[in-house]
């Protein structure tokens, strides 16, 4: 990295620092959420130019037909456009995006990137719904702009609890996972726990900079209150139903029990992946 590319990176770390996080990203909220024709429009078609995004697979293709930004970017695809793998035993993603890290939680640590690592504890932020994943399997999908923002089922099984966990709003992507300790166990976030055929499942929802909302199929719409809030729920959800959405994107982590699935050798840290597809399988 050159002296300038560096430069840039320390004023990019450092502005996420100073910058109102939560502030911010209510601002964004406002105007993501906004149905005024003049507003939702200009915001659409800037981001559309800018991010390139493919509205042919979308079932509204007609950007200026969403009644809001919000409602563009968490645009439903065309039936059959994501095809949700059959086997019975197989694992698959739960989102259109770019694989960060994947793996085996040593110790209880989660591995981030180069020198960095959190802990499930953190994460979950309760250790004792941490604990079946101490020594299991991660995998975290990194959703970007341009990517589909529906958070689907990797594998069926029953919703028991939600967990909301308030904390700061760093932006997610590789420079600040290489730089921010603990990044996804300090962002806000939802945890979904799951009882499934194989034990444990947890699908981790992870806010971001001016990620205007997280959703989902059993909470709706996120209030952050700045407090954990547990709910208890008892609700069936089979592999590939949606879970929950993103309102602006970022990062959904996907943990299992130890001995009880395996992550496919194709996959690695920057593979792309789409929902539906195959990431790995039950042993």
């Amino acid at each position: 990295m050159n002296f300038t590319d560096q430069l840039k990176k320390q004023i990019f770390l450092q502005a996420q620092r100073i910058v109102p996080q939560h502030q911010l990203s209510r601002v964004v909220g406002k105007v993501a959420a906004s149905e005024n024709p003049i507003v939702k429009n200009i915001a659409i078609q800037a981001f559309k130019t800018k991010y390139q995004i493919d509205l042919s697979i979308a079932q509204q293709q007609n950007a200026l037909a969403y009644k809001s930004f919000n409602e563009f970017f968490t645009r439903s695809l065309q039936s059959g456009v994501r095809a949700v793998d059959a086997d019975a035993k197989s694992i698959v993603s739960p989102a259109d995006g770019m694989i960060s890290q994947l793996g085996k939680i040593v110790d209880g640590e989660v591995f981030q990137a180069k020198g960095q690592h959190f802990s499930v504890d953190q994460l979950i932020a309760d250790p004792q719904l941490a604990a079946p994943f101490q020594q299991g399997q991660f995998a975290t999908v990194y959703l970007s702009p341009k990517d589909y923002h529906r958070v689907h089922m990797p594998f069926s099984g029953r919703l028991t609890e939600t967990l909301y966990v308030p904390g700061e709003l760093f932006s997610v992507n590789q420079v600040t996972a290489e730089n921010v300790p603990g990044l996804f166990a300090r962002n806000e976030r939802m945890v979904c726990l799951f009882d499934t055929e194989i034990g444990r499942m947890a699908v981790v929802l992870v806010g971001a900079m001016i990620v205007a909302g997280i959703e989902t199929v059993a909470t709706g719409k996120v209030k952050p209150t700045g407090r954990l809030e547990l709910q208890k729920h008892a609700l069936e959800l089979n592999k590939g139903d949606e879970l929950g959405r993103f309102y602006l994107g970022s990062t959904a982590i996907v943990l299992f029990e130890p001995n009880t699935m395996q992550w496919d050798d194709a996959f690695k840290a920057e593979s792309t992946v789409n929902m539906g597809e195959r990431m790995g399988a039950l042993l």
